[in-house]
């Protein structure tokens, strides 16, 4: 690419100002520039780099370091993982909770008594006591291992050092979220953007004597590990803990019915801008810990707690230019470039506008005003516009009727609503569309799936332009000397690379289906997909279409598989080009065996199988049991079964005649409750 003078001037003047304004905001803790006009111009001088990329010899700005770097917290692992909460945004989302829950339970009509607490907009940490004695303090981390902060924490007068009571377990993990008050935040605000900063800059301090100047408060809403256990419920454990000193909401209470969940949430919506401290939404928990034990966590987050979210935040803002975007299952997204603004603490320069149908319903057009909105994490989206406002030389924006790979797009018939699909797709399957490929290609090295550092999707698109990258298996035969050779690389930084990717080709199978990018197959399906094959070699099976029939019938049965994810396995297996991708990535990376989540247990190494309804408890919840339990639950009979677990609600006859035919053990009802109380 040829160089431009004006270009490179311009590049060189921003670069002095970002530095400049780091300087003033790092080094003398005095702004001159709003977050939002920062981070704008941090965004202008990434795209000049990326348009241009013979700016790298002069500058980068990935390298211009905002503050010194600090000594890294010693890691600890949490006693319990601190896993996230699933969100709810409607009353709709609640109902559904409530439903799961008696589902997995097994519940008709009986109440489940809830526990709601404030969720406060501030930085969770586990504070962690032995006999009585506080001798840990963790930030969240990933939510398995954390960072050592105690000496910052005990700068908090309000948390115990020492608890002095006679019933104290021998054990204690006790979880907090630690925050700044509105009132105390007004005198740091010239020092952080928002509140939450604030508090989390405050306890990742080196030295905890700076920390012990900002007025830190918190709110302990939760444990982890408890030796011996003594409460038998969430609103008897928050009491106790009253007793013991512990600062907790006073906002906190139990919640009897739906009903009330919905006055709860209106109450404290309405009351939350008095309040001194942020809150995001509230925390419904199920109230009794045993039902908690008994629902347990998925892989992200508990089954008996959820986030129910407040209405989003809002800004005006004006729409520049409207782009399509193509993702890994060939879905096109209208994103609609905006002015950049500030939402909620975030700012936005991108909101995305649905779909074909949604632009022409709201009648969205590039120049338009419009309000978007952010909800929790949820991308920016444009909610109304303001056609007042509009010019009136405005054009109504065409929805291409091909992807940008020249593939005229196609809708489908969504096959939970059996209606014409909104979303108009490329009809690409495998990785002819280079649109649809790239994102392939950075879905298949993203953290969830082989997870490559210094392989990230910039990487890949400066890959994908040399020509040095075009399907997964490439990642494993790269030329190392021609990325030597390119602007921003080195000896050091391809070495790197080259053993991160050596590294990520040891991989588990669940992570290796996810991996793929199979259309509906997202973490959790993955992972029952994982938990069904065991093997890469069960799992390849899938190759032949004889088996492959067999295999989806089989699938069927399966918790959390329905129609969407089975027709999603047979097209992308029936493409040519997605076999051999697979074929070839077998040949290049080590797939682990999956194994349960216990390899002990009253189920140990045993395969069961389960007809009919059990009256103790739901069949999902029996499929957990037998899981921890060092089992794997399968969904159709054959030689490989041990045991057919036989409920006393409608089990299928033919089931269990076949099941006699093969000589496998049939456990009745009560035997399978038998077993359990051994």
């Amino acid at each position: 690419m040829k160089e431009n003078s004006k270009i490179i001037a311009n590049f060189k003047k921003k670069i002095q100002l970002l530095k400049k304004h780091n300087h003033l905001y790092f080094s003398n803790d005095k702004p001159l520039i709003s977050d939002a006009e920062y981070d704008y111009l941090k965004k202008e001088l990434i795209e000049l780099e990326k348009n241009n990329p013979y700016l790298k010899k002069y500058a980068s700005v990935e390298k211009i370091i905002g503050s010194p770097p600090s000594k890294k917290f010693k890691k600890i692992r949490h006693l319990q993982p601190m896993l996230s909460l699933s969100n709810a945004f409607s009353k709709f989302d609640m109902e559904n909770f409530m439903k799961k829950i008696k589902n997995f339970l097994n519940y008709n009509g009986e109440k489940i008594e809830l526990f709601c607490e404030p969720k406060i907009d501030g930085i969770s940490a586990t504070l962690i006591y032995e006999n009585g004695k506080l001798i840990k303090g963790l930030s969240r981390g990933d939510g398995v291992t954390g960072e050592d902060i105690l000496e910052n924490l005990k700068t908090i007068k309000e948390i115990p050092k020492q608890i002095k009571a006679k019933n104290v377990p021998h054990l204690l993990e006790i979880r907090c979220e630690v925050f700044i008050g509105k009132k105390d935040f007004s005198g740091l605000k010239n020092n952080f953007a928002n509140p939450r900063n604030a508090a989390g800059g405050s306890l990742r301090q080196k030295n905890s004597y700076e920390t012990s100047k900002i007025p830190l408060k918190y709110f302990a809403y939760g444990f982890g590990a408890i030796s011996p256990m003594i409460f038998k419920t969430q609103s008897e454990f928050l009491k106790t803990i009253q007793t013991w000193n512990f600062s907790t909401n006073p906002l906190s209470e139990k919640i009897e019915s739906q009903e009330k969940v919905e006055k709860k949430h209106s109450e404290i919506d309405q009351l939350r801008s008095s309040l001194d401290y942020d809150i995001d939404g509230l925390v419904y928990k199920v109230n009794d810990l045993s039902l908690q034990k008994r629902l347990g966590n998925t892989s992200n987050s508990p089954r008996w707690a959820i986030a129910y979210k407040f209405s989003a935040e809002k800004a005006i803002t004006k729409i520049k230019d409207i782009s399509i975007q193509v993702g890994r299952t060939g879905a096109l997204t209208p994103v609609a470039k905006v002015r950049p603004v500030n939402v909620g603490g975030v700012v936005v320069s991108n909101a995305t506008l649905h779909n074909e149908e949604e632009i022409i319903r709201k009648d969205i057009r590039t120049g338009d005003y419009v309000t978007i909105q952010r909800a929790g994490d949820v991308i920016p989206q444009v909610v109304s516009v303001d056609k007042s406002k509009r010019l009136k030389n405005s054009k109504k924006f065409i929805f291409p009727k091909k992807c940008p790979c020249g593939f005229e797009t196609i809708k489908e018939i969504n096959l939970n609503t059996k209606k014409m699909d909104a979303v108009r797709r490329c009809p690409d399957r495998g990785y002819k569309c280079q649109y649809i490929a790239k994102e392939k290609l950075k879905h298949f090295i993203s953290k969830d799936a082989l997870n490559i550092e210094g392989l990230g999707k910039k990487v890949i698109d400066q890959l994908w332009d040399l020509n040095l990258i075009r399907y997964p298996f490439d990642i494993f035969n790269l030329n190392y000397k021609k990325i030597e050779s390119l602007d921003g690389w080195g000896l050091q930084s391809v070495n790197n690379l080259k053993k991160a990717i050596d590294k990520s080709s040891i991989i588990e199978l669940n992570k290796f289906i996810y991996a793929l990018g199979i259309r509906h197959i997202g973490h959790e399906n993955a992972k029952i997909l994982a938990s069904f094959f065991t093997s890469k070699n069960e799992f390849t099976k899938l190759f032949d279409l004889k088996n492959r029939k067999k295999i989806l019938g089989n699938l069927v049965d399966l918790d959390g598989i329905g129609e969407a994810q089975i027709k999603s396995i047979d097209n992308f297996f029936a493409n040519e080009t997605n076999s051999r991708i697979i074929k070839d990535l077998i040949n290049k990376v080590n797939i682990k065996n999956h194994t349960s989540q216990s390899k002990n247990g009253k189920f140990s190494n045993k395969k069961l199988m389960f007809t009919g309804g059990l009256k103790n408890m739901s069949r999902s919840e029996a499929k957990v049991i037998a899981e921890n339990n060092g089992g794997k639950v399968l969904g159709s009979i054959s030689k490989k079964l041990d045991y057919l677990v036989v409920g006393g609600t409608k089990p299928t006859k033919s089931k269990v005649e076949y099941a006699k035919q093969l000589n496998i053990k049939i456990i009745l009802e009560k035997d399978w409750n038998k077993i359990l109380n051994s």
